[in-house]
């Protein structure tokens, strides 16, 4: 089975032995569960393909911090436009690369997941900030929206999603911090956990 009838899940690893188990690279064709095991407890692992969980992010990108950074109305819910966007990011990856587009995505999610986050909280009146250690579920979300986030943020520049998508993939898969939103991101909050413990 191939992705789309196109690309092979053969050969395609997770490197990361904390999230071996959390990454579901399973072949399918069409990856689209309509929500079938949404009430399932950590249905996102076992069920999901790793590029469906990235679509359903792209959906809603959501903003940064608390703040509404930037408005994401275009972002219409239409599972065509995503699947369009998806087809044409792995075909840029696959041009610019000439490596598997799978094997780029599942690398680019390993090197964005943060290991280390801020947590604060309250404590005789005052608020304390401490380093927490991030759970797998909760590495590869936070992956997956500094991801979708640091994408959108170039899009609204003017060009054009998949090839926002595509950079932002290839730049966390070589751990380039200057191009990557995710990789800078991620480094800040890890710095900042460092800061903390």
């Amino acid at each position: 089975m191939k992705l789309f009838d196109k690309y092979s899940f053969e050969g395609v690893q997770v490197r990361d032995p904390g999230l071996k188990n959390y990454i579901n690279i399973r072949p399918v064709i069409v990856p689209k569960t309509f929500g079938r095991h949404a009430k399932q407890q950590f249905h996102k692992t076992q069920d999901l393909n790793i590029v469906e969980r990235l679509m359903n992010h792209l959906f809603v990108p959501g903003h940064r911090g608390k703040k509404h950074l930037r408005t994401s109305e275009h972002c219409t819910g239409k599972t065509t436009t995503i699947w369009k966007v998806m087809k044409d990011t792995l075909d840029i990856i696959e041009k610019r690369t000439k490596k598997n587009p799978l094997e780029v995505l599942v690398g680019a999610i390993e090197n964005a997941s943060l290991r280390e986050e801020i947590t604060s909280f309250k404590l005789g009146g005052m608020s304390v900030r401490k380093a927490v250690i991030a759970s797998p579920q909760r590495r590869i979300d936070l992956a997956l929206r500094l991801i979708t986030q640091g994408s959108y943020q170039k899009a609204s520049k003017g060009k054009p999603m998949a090839q926002c998508l595509a950079e932002e993939l290839i730049a966390a898969y070589d751990y380039d911090s200057s191009k990557s939103h995710s990789i800078k991101e991620k480094e800040r909050i890890e710095r900042e956990a460092a800061g903390a413990r």
